[in-house]
């Protein structure tokens, strides 16, 4: 694909493993052939996430694929926030407005032939679900309308220690969530975050944490899976019952 002069299209969310992943396909990857895509998350986003994406990804272009609707309006008139084996704040926030975008770019620049790979920074010791998954994989959905789509997981195979010692190496800095001790950087407050990630992110951003509580027990359904109100993992006030649903 490289040969062949397709695009290749790096979804950054600003976090580690995006970063990993832009360094990598800038060593294999002619510059004229790589993009840079980041879905805008809001004020639900870490502040600064795009200006570390414009700061460590050079002259390439970065298109930015915006959702129609704000996750926390999304789950108000929704009712209920997305889970793990329901992620539609994966699908209606990044997945979509990326793949929109993506197609919009292909079918402006006809020098890449249709010809695409779209790219994510996922790793395979993240989780089983991941570990299981195809690094290399023909997308026979997207592959419509003249198009030919590979999905590529370039850093699949990298540890943790890995994707910092190749940012370190590369002269760069991860995002400065890290520095303040989370192990993620994507939403402030991620369903898929861990109770410490939780507690850290309300250190950090207390307004937010205070909305998120604040919307949970408007609509009685809780942001972590484990069914623990916000409020409890928090430590922010006494905690009510636990939410039933």
């Amino acid at each position: 694909m490289i040969d062949a002069g397709a695009l290749f299209a790096l979804s950054h969310s600003g976090g580690k493993d995006s970063q990993g992943g832009s360094i990598r396909l800038r060593s294999l990857v002619s510059a004229d052939q790589l993009i840079v895509v980041h879905a805008p998350l809001g004020r639900v986003e870490w502040p600064g996430t795009l200006a570390h994406i414009r700061a460590t990804i050079g002259d390439l272009p970065l298109i930015l694929a915006r959702a129609n609707e704000d996750l926390l309006a999304k789950v108000r008139r929704r009712g209920y926030f997305p889970t793990p084996s329901v992620r539609n704040c994966t699908s209606d926030l990044k997945r979509g407005p990326i793949s929109r975008e993506l197609r919009r770019y292909l079918k402006a620049n006809p020098q890449f032939g249709g010809r695409i790979v779209s790219c994510m920074g996922l790793r395979a010791d993240e989780s089983r679900d991941r570990a299981r998954r195809s690094p290399f994989n023909f997308s026979a959905s997207s592959s419509k309308a003249g198009r030919h789509w590979i999905d590529w997981l370039p850093i699949h195979h990298w540890s943790e220690a890995r994707v910092f010692a190749e940012i370190a190496a590369a002269g760069e800095r991860p995002h400065w969530v890290y520095a303040k001790g989370m192990t993620g950087c994507s939403c402030s407050f991620c369903i898929m975050a861990t109770r410490d990630d939780l507690r850290r992110a309300a250190q950090l951003r207390p307004r937010l944490a205070a909305e998120y509580i604040a919307l949970e027990e408007e609509i009685g359904h809780t942001l972590s899976p484990t069914r623990i109100p916000l409020r409890e993992i928090t430590g922010e006030a006494p905690a009510p019952a636990k939410i039933a649903r």
